[in-house]
């Protein structure tokens, strides 16, 4: 009798290959991470230093420690390489074993102007991903430089101050379809592709934590890993934007719910997430959700709207945590980080803009006398 071959023993595992600065982790690195890992088994990511992201793009805002565990944390991402080369080359692919290589439809430039996947491109072991529109970390650095103009720094009408932030990061003289902002428009296909898709077994106990989560960061990281660690499954409350702004005031949030969303559905500690969570946790809240732990961390709470502790309900339950995760980082320490360091990081926009648009324009001069080049033919051929 000829034995039956198991086709899933005998199928290779796919090992697929990413490598980036991953400044300031946004979803549009999770998404195309996400799309990275469904071309195979394994994704392995390689993440590059503060001194090869300094030579060739200008002064990252995350130190290259918390850059790799904010990757590491990304669910879709199995292994982290630290120190990955800035130019991706056949050795870096064939040394983890990687079939190929994965990157957005975005320009990567090294500092002399040459495309950093030149080498697996054209060896073939290169795959290409839409990027997400609307954000980047070059707009995200340049909507927290807007923060630091005079006419963003007032606590008026939080309404007005919400109108003014829907229009941070776009910059109306930026050309480059890459480093120029376009509004990120969210869509339940986006979220579901974000989403777990689980739910709590009778028997998991719930902890509920809830706030912005503006700028998703390691200090936002290591309190979730914390609060995961209080039960088994974790919800994720975000406040709306007009909440936010309530409660932070100036041009707070950075990031609009949606995006706020995104950011948080992609962190590995997290399996649900409650989109416009009430400021406070109320009991329909918590019986809604079978919540048994509701957590907070050291940073102060403000009061609701009228006055009361958000977090009255549960602390009179006997069932309110508040939790020290070794990390204060808060989403103002990194809007000061910019601030220090304006000047830097204002030239490594512009850099970043020219040298896109010296590849943009090589390339649209490409196509130009590519379709020369077939109309002269055309013509010769008609007439022979």
């Amino acid at each position: 009798m000829i034995p039956v071959k198991n086709c899933e023993q005998d199928r290779q595992e796919i090992r697929v290959w990413c490598d980036g600065c991953y400044d300031m982790v946004h979803f549009g690195h999770a998404n195309s991470l996400r799309q990275a890992k469904a071309l195979g088994d394994v994704l392995i990511v390689g993440v590059h230093t503060d001194e090869e992201i300094s030579k060739h793009k200008g002064p990252p805002v995350f130190t290259q420690e918390e850059r790799y565990k904010m990757v590491k944390a990304i669910k879709w991402v199995d292994q982290v390489v630290e120190g990955a080369p800035y130019v991706t080359t056949l050795d870096t692919l064939d040394k983890y074993n990687c079939d190929f290589c994965v990157h957005g439809d975005d320009i990567t430039v090294t500092a002399d102007g040459i495309d950093t996947y030149y080498m697996v491109k054209k060896a073939g072991r290169y795959r290409e991903v839409p990027r997400t529109a609307g954000v980047s970390t070059t707009d995200l650095v340049g909507r927290m430089l807007l923060l630091t103009r005079e006419h963003f720094k007032g606590d008026k009408e939080y309404s007005v101050a919400l109108e003014h932030s829907s229009n941070l990061g776009t910059d109306s003289t930026a050309r480059s379809p890459y480093t120029g902002c376009s509004q990120f428009l969210p869509t339940t296909q986006k979220i579901i592709q974000f989403s777990s898709g689980l739910s709590p077994k009778p028997t998991d106990k719930v902890v509920y934590v809830a706030g912005a989560f503006d700028l998703f960061h390691v200090g936002h990281l290591d309190f979730l890993e914390e609060a995961h660690k209080q039960g088994d499954f974790l919800i994720v409350g975000l406040h709306t934007d007009l909440e936010v702004n309530r409660y932070k005031g100036s041009n707070y949030p950075i990031m609009n719910l949606h995006e706020r969303v995104l950011s948080v559905l992609a962190c590995k500690y997290v399996h649900e997430v409650v989109i416009g969570a009430p400021y406070s946790v109320t009991s329909d809240l918590m019986d809604h959700f079978k919540v048994q732990v509701v957590c907070h961390g050291l940073t102060p709470t403000a009061r609701d709207a009228d006055g009361t502790d958000p977090y009255l309900v549960p602390k009179k339950r006997g069932c309110f945590k508040v939790l020290n995760s070794g990390n204060d980082m808060t989403t103002e320490d990194i809007v000061q980080r910019i601030i220090r360091h304006r000047l830097d990081y204002e030239d490594r926009n512009s850099r970043k803009e020219q040298k896109e648009m010296a590849v943009v324009k090589t390339l649209q001069n490409a196509h130009v006398k590519q379709n020369g080049d077939y109309n002269e033919k055309m013509a010769t051929d008609a007439m022979s």
